[in-house]
């Protein structure tokens, strides 16, 4: 690879989350000088409020499952004079830690920054035009600095309803979770999509009662129906409060607590209530009107599939693009338009073969098509599912909710995608990507041996039951 000369190549990326921190990283890489102008610290909402501090909590709260489902594998959790024993969350404790590993994932992120050579930029950033961008640091300082490329990388914020005001004690965001001294004694949730979902189902098993508030007829909407139904189900037995069919239309404090009024008319109270109800992407006062950057309505940037803008040398990635919004996509997005830009080898982003997970308990993974796409007509293809309560490895570790789902082309078997629901689905979904990617048949993978026992066995399983006869 021959490094580009740096004086003929200055990319500025603005926004230090996973599509310009990784962007920058690559820029580096290929020899361009970098500066990364970032307004809070680098990682962005995705390390700091979003994705990591979540996830971690998450982490907390599968352990307290595992916990109070210890006595149905044979373990013995009472007290000496045969109490029944109790873990307790302590809420105070736990955010301390989340907040603890946030700040040190940032840290190493600025570290492998710096250590690359990338310029860090303390301050706001706005595009003057398509090749210059005025800088304002934190410490006062204003000035311009003119680029080859400029990409942009903000991300986006939480949603908020002037009917449900947050006010980061009673009515909430997400990334006001983190401040709350004491578990809620009942959180309600306003939206059922992976925000909600994830964070009911995280509370709900470190003890606090929830009551989730879905609009829509089911949790996860934009899920697979099999899936998002095996999920709802355990929900609702595991004691969880669902609403569905059930549109909030003003959420009040009230004393120490909170009233939800439902679009019906129904009231419910609770101590908490989180409003979970989608994001709006942060390009508001960016300059991108000074530089001609097209944005759809609802604010996102307008990029093609190697991240470029509707303007030469402006690239977006991230949140505050129009496209699918994960932390991967994001990185991913942010390295492709780095490799574009700066003339490295590249293939336009492929969202068919991102994987993505709901974090919820089970567990929800899918890569590839979908049963929705194939129920409609969009494609043609052959479909088997496989129950977990067949697995050896899940009945010993006592699992009961979760399948694999498997899609492969009728005539060459070619693996088109899959669904998993199974705790650590976001691991058993790999091999499932690695075959799409490199375009494996069902009939390879049913030809890989799988560890017996083992939850993996059930995706070679479902393979040999799409076995293409010679």
């Amino acid at each position: 690879m021959n490094a580009l000369d740096p004086s003929q190549n200055r990319v500025i990326v603005v926004g230090g989350g996973p599509a310009g921190y990784e962007a920058a990283l690559v820029a580096a890489q290929l020899g361009a000088d970098v500066m990364l102008v970032e307004r809070g610290h680098v990682g962005g909402a995705a390390v700091l409020t979003d994705v990591v501090p979540s996830k971690t909590l998450i982490a907390t709260a599968e352990l307290m499952g595992q916990f109070r489902e210890a006595e149905s594998l044979g373990i013995d959790v009472r007290a000496e004079d045969g109490a029944p024993a109790a873990a307790r969350a302590e809420l105070a404790g736990i955010n301390a830690r989340i907040k603890r590993l946030a700040s040190a994932q940032s840290d190493d992120i600025r570290l492998a920054l710096v250590s690359s050579g990338v310029k860090l930029i303390d301050g706001t950033a706005t595009l003057v035009d398509n090749r210059t961008v005025s800088v304002v640091e934190h410490s006062g300082n204003e000035y311009q600095l003119d680029a080859t490329t400029i990409l942009i990388s903000v991300g986006a914020h939480p949603r908020e309803l002037d009917s449900a005001k947050p006010d980061g004690e009673r009515i909430l965001t997400w990334t006001q979770l983190y401040e709350l001294p004491e578990l809620p004694e009942h959180l309600i949730v306003v939206g059922s999509g992976v925000t909600g979902a994830e964070f009911a189902s995280a509370y709900h098993a470190l003890g606090s009662e929830v009551t989730l508030v879905s609009s829509r007829e089911r949790v996860l909407p934009g899920e697979d129906q099999d899936a998002a139904e095996v999920l709802e189900r355990a929900f609702r037995s595991r004691g969880m409060n669902v609403l569905s069919r059930s549109r909030a239309a003003e959420v009040v404090r009230e004393g120490d607590g909170v009233l939800v009024t439902l679009a019906d008319g129904r009231k419910v109270r609770g101590s908490h209530c989180l409003m979970a109800v989608g994001s709006i992407p942060n390009t508001e006062g960016l300059g991108l009107e000074n530089a001609g950057v097209q944005v759809s309505e609802s604010g996102h940037i307008v990029v093609d599939r190697v991240s470029r803008t509707s303007v030469s040398g402006v690239y977006a990635a991230g949140d505050c693009t129009s496209v699918l919004p994960l932390a991967s996509v994001a990185a991913m997005a942010g390295r492709i338009a780095m490799w574009h830009a700066l003339g490295d080898a590249v293939s336009p982003l492929k969202l068919r073969h991102v994987a993505s997970n709901v974090f919820t308990a089970p567990e929800i993974a899918t890569v590839g098509v979908s049963q929705k796409s194939l129920d409609d007509g969009v494609i043609d293809a052959e479909v088997v599912r496989v129950p977990l309560s067949t697995n050896a490895r899940a009945k010993m570790q006592g699992i009961e909710d979760g399948f694999v789902k498997l899609f492969c082309r009728p005539a060459s078997g070619s693996v088109l995608g899959g669904v998993v629901v199974a705790p650590k689905a976001s691991e058993l979904i790999f091999p499932i990507a690695v075959a799409l990617e490199n375009r494996l048949t069902v009939d390879q993978l049913a030809n890989t041996f799988a560890v017996y026992p083992s939850l993996s066995g059930s995706l070679s399983e479902a393979a040999r039951k799409l076995h293409r006869r010679a």
